[in-house]
C-alpha cells in the first residue's frame, strides 16, 4: 500500500504512536487524515501540526466509534487505511478489580471490534481497504507484571488474524503492530527502558516499521525484530520458554499477591 492520497483514520492519535503516525502519514502526502482520541487538547495540537481532522472519540463506546467511521465515510467517501491504535495498560493479575479488567478489554479489544463492525462492510463493498491494529509484542509473547495487558493484547492479535483469514480474499488487507517498549506515556515510569528486553525505541522508529510493512502488505509489524526469534523459540519448546520467562520475571521481582 502506498500512503499518498489515501484516506486514513487513526485512533489514539493525541500522543505516542498515533501522534507519530499522523505526522508520518502527513509527511508521506496522505490525502485526508482523520484523528481520534479522548484527549481533545492533544488531538487539536496534532491537528494544527498536521492538518488532520480532529474528532474527539471515546473508543470504548461503540456509538462513538460508529460515529467516527460514519463521519469519515460521509466526508471523504471511503476509508483506505483504518489504524486502530488506541490502547491502555493496567498492571496486576487476577486480583485486579473487575472494572479495570473491563476497561482495558473495552479499549484494547472491543474498540477494534467496534471499528471493524463499522468499517468492514464499506471496505468489502469496494473490495478495497486496509486495517492496521496496534497490539504489542505482549500479544505474541506475554507481559510480565500485567495479566490484563497480556490477555487483551493476545486477543487483539487473534482478532487481527481472524480478520485477515476471513476477509483476505475479499479485498481486505490486515496488519498487526507488535512493538516492545516504545517511549510513550504508557512507559513514562520506565524512561530508560530498564524493563525492556531489547531497548526503548521512539514512536518515530515504530512508524519506520509501519511504513515498510504497509508497503509490503505484511501481516506482522515488528519494530523490534528479535520478537520473531522469541516467537519461534516459544513454539519450538513451550515449557522451555515458560521456564525462561519465569527466570526473567524473577529478575524484576515476583508479584506479592496473594
Amino acid at each position: 500500500m502506498e500512503i499518498k492520497n489515501k484516506i486514513i483514520v487513526i485512533t489514539g492519535a493525541a500522543s505516542g504512536i498515533g501522534r507519530a503516525m499522523a505526522h508520518r502519514f502527513a509527511k508521506e502526502n496522505a490525502g485526508t487524515i482523520l484523528i481520534a482520541d479522548l484527549d481533545a487538547s492533544g488531538l487539536n495540537e496534532v491537528s494544527r501540526d498536521t492538518g488532520a481532522i480532529a474528532i474527539p472519540t471515546d473508543v470504548s463506546k461503540e456509538d462513538e466509534v460508529f460515529k467516527l467511521i460514519e463521519t469519515a465515510e460521509k466526508e471523504c467517501g471511503r476509508i483506505d487505511l483504518l489504524c486502530n491504535n488506541a490502547g491502555i495498560g493496567i498492571g496486576g493479575g487476577p486480583e485486579t478489580p473487575s472494572e479495570d479488567w473491563q476497561k482495558i478489554w473495552q479499549i484494547n479489544v472491543m474498540a477494534h471490534v467496534f471499528a471493524a463492525r463499522a468499517a468492514i462492510p464499506g471496505m468489502l463493498h469496494r473490495r478495497s481497504g486496509y486495517i492496521l491494529n496496534t497490539a504489542s509484542a505482549a500479544g505474541l509473547l506475554t507481559q510480565i507484571g500485567s495479566a490484563p495487558y497480556a490477555v487483551t493484547k493476545h486477543a487483539a492479535v487473534s482478532f487481527a488474524e481472524w480478520l485477515a483469514i476471513t476477509y483476505g480474499d475479499q479485498g481486505l488487507k490486515v496488519s498487526v503492530l507488535c512493538p516492545q517498549a516504545v517511549r510513550t506515556a504508557m512507559t513514562a515510569d520506565d524512561p530508560d527502558g530498564v524493563a525492556s528486553v531489547d531497548g526503548m525505541i521512539e514512536p518515530e522508529d515504530v512508524c519506520d516499521a509501519v511504513m515498510l510493512a504497509l508497503k509490503k502488505e505484511s501481516f506482522l509489524v515488528l519494530p523490534h525484530p528479535k520478537v520473531l526469534t522469541y516467537m519461534q523459540r516459544k513454539t519450538e519448546d513451550y515449557d522451555r520458554w515458560l521456564k525462561g520467562m519465569r527466570k526473567l520475571q524473577s529478575s524484576y521481582g515476583n508479584p506479592n499477591w496473594p
